[in-house]
């Protein structure tokens, strides 16, 4: 209970200092400067709207698969936080005036647009393959909690990396502090869901 007592919090955090201040962010702290659409703060607002869709879609595919309350109850929270944070970053694409697609690779903004793949669908770093998303669709009971759990320890490390890539090198200051909000919050599902693996017999893929 300890671990979801600090992930609430975090993800309250987060999702209330972004939204108070997401129609002002086109000039915080940025001097009243529009980035650009190769910038830091550009590249990770797309890829992690990205990212953060995979997220939602696998969260309610295992709500559909299991009736333990334990995971349903992550499922939904996972969903809701990261749908919130998706529709704030595709906002302030909108409000700089900013293209939501771009036809560099995913990652070029962290100079890994080389990176290996997005094979089977898998365009960013921990994210699902489309092999997998249909097997979480196709188990059920324990076996889907299970899957889902070590996708999603996979998908929040690699969101991790991403997130802590736009606290080091974003320019917008509520950005920064959203994208630090996702690492502290993500941090603490990866302990959560260790140990809900545990319990199950189970241990995170990595």
């Amino acid at each position: 209970m300890r671990h979801a007592g600090l992930i609430a919090g975090a993800a309250a955090t987060a999702l209330v200092a972004a939204g108070a201040i997401t129609y002002a962010v086109a000039g915080d702290d940025g001097g009243g400067r529009t980035p650009s659409a190769d910038s830091a703060d550009a590249g990770f607002a797309r890829d992690m709207a990205v990212h953060h869709q995979q997220a939602v879609e696998m969260s309610y595919i295992v709500r559909d698969r299991t009736k333990d309350e334990e995971v349903r109850r992550l499922a939904y929270d996972i969903a809701q936080t990261q749908a919130n944070q998706r529709g704030m970053l595709l906002g302030w694409l909108d409000l700089w005036g900013l293209p939501k697609v771009s036809s560099k690779p995913p990652m070029t903004w962290m100079d890994m647009g080389g990176m290996a793949s997005a094979k089977d669908g898998a365009l960013m770093p921990g994210m699902a393959t489309n092999s997998e998303l249909k097997k979480l669709g196709e188990l059920s009971g324990k076996q889907a909690e299970v899957f889902y759990l070590q996708l999603m320890t996979d998908h929040h490390q690699g969101g991790v990396h991403m997130a802590e890539g736009c606290a080091d090198r974003c320019v917008v200051g509520v950005e920064k502090r959203l994208a630090q909000g996702m690492v502290d919050a993500q941090q603490s599902e990866i302990l959560l869901m260790a140990d809900m693996l545990k319990k199950r017999g189970a241990a995170p893929r990595s």
